[in-house]
Formats: C-alpha cells, structure tokens, sequence
C-alpha cells in the first residue's frame, strides 16, 4: 500500500521555530535515513497528516523531499502532546523497496459470530499485528473473519490468513479477539440478597469505627 504526501522545508529548529509551524497550522517533521545525503527538516499540513495517519498510518509514502527529490519513506517515530493528543513532531526515514522490513498491520474484523447472536460479547485484544515483508506486499489490512466463533472460543495470530509474501512475526498463539459468554442476569431475589450483605458490610465498618475512635 502506497500513498503520498506534501511536505515542505523549514529551516531551523528552536523552540520558536517549532511553535511558530504549529501555530501556522502545520506540523514540523525530519526525514532521514539511507539514500540521502544528509537528514531534511520538514512541514507539513496538521490536517494532511491527520488524513494520513488515520487512513494509512504503515503505508510506504512517495514524497517529494526538498532539495533530495522523490524518495519511498515510512513513518518512524511520532511525538503527541500528553493532553491533546496534537502531533508536536514526527519523523520518516528512507526505506530501501528491494529489502524486508518489519512494520504494523491493521486488522479488520468481519462477519458476525454464532456466540455473538446467543447474547456473548465479542472483546477484540489486538488491533493491529507486526509483520514482515517486502514495502510493496504491505497489505492495507488484515481480514479477521469471526463468524465461525462459538461463545468462550477465540482466535489466534494463528488462525489468520496472511497475503503471499507476509509473515507474523509475533507469537503465533496470541489471541486477537474472543467470545466471552455472557454474564448471568441476577434475579430479584439475589439483588435483595447483595443489598443485604452490602448494609450488614456496612453496619459492621461503621461498628467498628466507633470502636476505633472509643
């Protein structure tokens, strides 16, 4: 899965630099990696890479690097602002399409279980799985099918079924999602009998604190 994306170069790189790229709307970023001569500082647009970073987070991306020309790059590290959650800066490097790499795929479930429909919860663990394989085999997603999944059964890295020339490269005995069966419905009379133990709870805390205090 391939995408691009408009960057353009900046300059310099103090704290009031960096403020002013963000507050003009934009992202400050680098590129490096093999293939170029020296690492490029860059911005890009906030919402651009929104789009991105939603749509195709691990895609391989043609960019237009200033001053070095056309280059395949990934996204490599991202910084967040703890409390916003606004990109403050992120990197790319240059990748080399003839060479394996090892990135993350997202995993799209579908269908609807047997158990879902006999009242049990489907609880997804994994989102996405790390793989490895050539930039060009990078597959957008990883169809996760659930509708042989009975209540209390699950599915493994395992059970997936990979494109050609992608490899998980977690434990294959990870579960990605499960079946759980749904929680007993309790009836009147055991509500009762948990509101009474919850007030005898209470009147034996609220003994023994006046002991305390006595």
């Amino acid at each position: 899965m391939s995408a691009s994306l408009s960057v353009q170069a900046r300059e310099a790189s103090t704290k009031g630099d960096l403020r002013k790229v963000r507050s003009s709307g934009k992202v400050p970023g680098i590129v490096y990696g093999k293939g170029l001569e020296q690492p490029s500082m860059i911005s890009i647009e906030a919402k651009d890479l929104a789009t991105m970073l939603r749509s195709y987070p691990n895609a391989v991306i043609e960019m237009d690097i200033p001053g070095a020309g056309k280059h395949p790059v990934m996204m490599a590290e991202m910084q967040r602002d703890s409390m916003s959650r606004q990109v403050l800066h992120i990197d790319f490097k240059r990748i080399n399409m003839n060479e394996k790499i090892t990135t993350g795929a997202r995993l799209e479930v579908t269908g609807v279980s047997p158990g879902e429909k006999e009242g049990g919860m489907l609880q997804t663990v994994l989102h996405e799985i790390e793989i490895e394989c050539y930039p060009r085999d990078i597959p957008e997603s990883i169809t996760v099918d659930v509708s042989g999944l009975g209540v209390g059964e699950h599915l493994t890295i395992s059970d997936l079924i990979l494109p050609n020339g992608v490899e998980a490269t977690q434990d294959p005995e990870t579960v990605i999602l499960a079946v759980l069966a749904p929680q007993k419905e309790r009836t009147e009379e055991e509500l009762d009998a948990l509101n009474d133990e919850a007030e005898e709870d209470r009147k034996h805390s609220e003994a023994a604190t006046a002991v305390d205090k006595g």
